[in-house]
């Protein structure tokens, strides 16, 4: 699997690295966004934290705002960014903001016309660490983290394949997909008319149903215009009580939906990822 390097910036010793590749996956020609701390020019390998951007977002949002470079090269992480769906002339879109391009949702769709190109849950899980792993000094050691749209994307990826992520978190997740109205737009586009596939991919759900913990951290802000019709945050904790789920689930007085509450806190997710990667190597 080629790549092709189309942007290269220096920061804080590292660099912050833009390529693009044909996914085999997704059916299309595919752009992610990758940090590499300094750590690897000792000739060791590092370990990913695989950043999931929410609706409306690409490769550059995280990488551009949160300002999590300077962290992850301190602790020697790289960061891995990609695009939020397929992108195309030929791929299936629709004129609202939340269904279509910009909006994958993190799901394989199974419905027509989404099922050709929208298998972003396989392209996260499966292929795009392939790559990664192939192209760049980076171990398998991986954590997933995300926001919005994305912070649903990593807490069901983790929580469906806890052998390949030592810890997760996320920020204003869509906690319960199943039962808001993004998540019910977009599993009835992309999944269909049978509510037992949307099940799957809804962080709530999954915790009920978990058999293996894997080690979490949510925050979420109170002034969040999406907290009460769309997040749902309180469901999620309500799951992790019963199962005694390892949820660590913080509140923030005054913060809002945006990378301002991102890049406030980001700091201590790196560092969580990074206790849980060091627990991982003993």
């Amino acid at each position: 699997m080629s790549i092709e390097n189309i942007s290269n910036n220096k920061a804080f010793g590292g660099w912050n690295k833009q390529y693009t590749h044909r996914s085999n996956t997704l059916n299309c020609d595919m752009r992610f966004a990758i940090f590499l701390p300094p750590q690897i020019n000792t000739g060791t390998k590092v370990p990913a934290l695989y950043w999931l951007s929410g609706l409306t977002c690409t490769d550059e949002n995280f990488m551009q705002k949160s300002g999590a470079q300077r962290i992850a090269a301190e602790l020697g992480i790289a960061i891995i960014a990609p695009d939020t769906s397929p992108r195309g002339d030929d791929v299936a879109n629709d004129a609202s903001y939340d269904l279509g391009q910009g909006a994958g949702f993190y799901v394989n769709a199974s419905q027509a016309p989404w099922n050709r190109h929208f298998h972003m849950y396989d392209y996260i899980v499966n292929e795009l660490p392939e790559l990664i792993e192939q192209h760049f000094p980076i171990s398998d050691q991986r954590a997933i983290s995300g926001h919005s749209m994305g912070g649903h994307g990593a807490l069901t990826i983790a929580m469906k394949n806890p052998k390949r992520y030592s810890s997760m978190s996320a920020f204003s997740p869509i906690c319960n997909p199943i039962n808001c109205p993004w998540g019910q737009k977009a599993f009835s586009a992309y999944l269909g008319a049978d509510k037992d596939a949307w099940k799957e991919y809804d962080s709530c759900e999954l915790m009920q149903s978990a058999t293996k913990f894997i080690p979490a951290l949510v925050d979420q802000g109170n002034d969040d215009q999406f907290l009460s019709e769309q997040l749902k945050p309180h469901l999620l904790a309500a799951a992790a009580t019963d199962k005694s789920y390892p949820l660590q689930l913080n509140y923030h007085d005054g913060y809002d939906h945006s990378y301002y509450f991102i890049a406030s806190f980001i700091e201590q997710h790196l560092r969580f990822h990074t206790k849980h990667f060091a627990a991982n190597n003993h």
